[in-house]
């Protein structure tokens, strides 16, 4: 059930916008808030069976949305090609370093600096 949470709320966070109102808050309310589907029913004054029933339409289309988009999938494989050029550019500059190569242990450096800034600038996003 965990993996469920976690995985709704990245599509959430993902598409959340692309969702109706209605199927908006109830997402928010069961995922982010852990309300019960009594307490999003009084909230939306819906009933509990339209609660679950908006929930799954809900869930539908931000698993519909990654299936066509695949931006969570993009996010995740770029997140780890950038922490393979952080460990990759630590090497280098260690070498560099090593050899006394002064403007490459710079260069080096400015690098780590920008996939730095892209792995802090991703964790905004979500």
């Amino acid at each position: 059930m965990v993996d469920k949470i976690v995985e709704v709320g990245i599509l959430f966070d993902f598409y959340g916008k692309l969702l109706s109102k209605s199927q908006y808050l109830a997402i928010e309310f069961y995922y982010i808030y852990d309300l019960s589907l009594g307490e999003i029913g009084e909230e939306l004054s819906i009933s509990r069976q339209g609660v679950y029933d908006t929930l799954k339409r809900a869930e539908n289309r931000l698993y519909s949305y990654e299936e066509k988009l695949g931006l969570v999938k993009k996010f995740s494989f770029t997140k780890e090609k950038v922490k393979d050029i952080l460990k990759y550019s630590h090497d280098i500059e260690k070498e560099a370093e090593e050899l006394g190569l002064n403007k490459t242990t710079k260069n080096v450096k400015k690098i780590k600096g920008i996939a730095l800034e892209i792995l802090e600038s991703d964790q905004e996003v979500i």
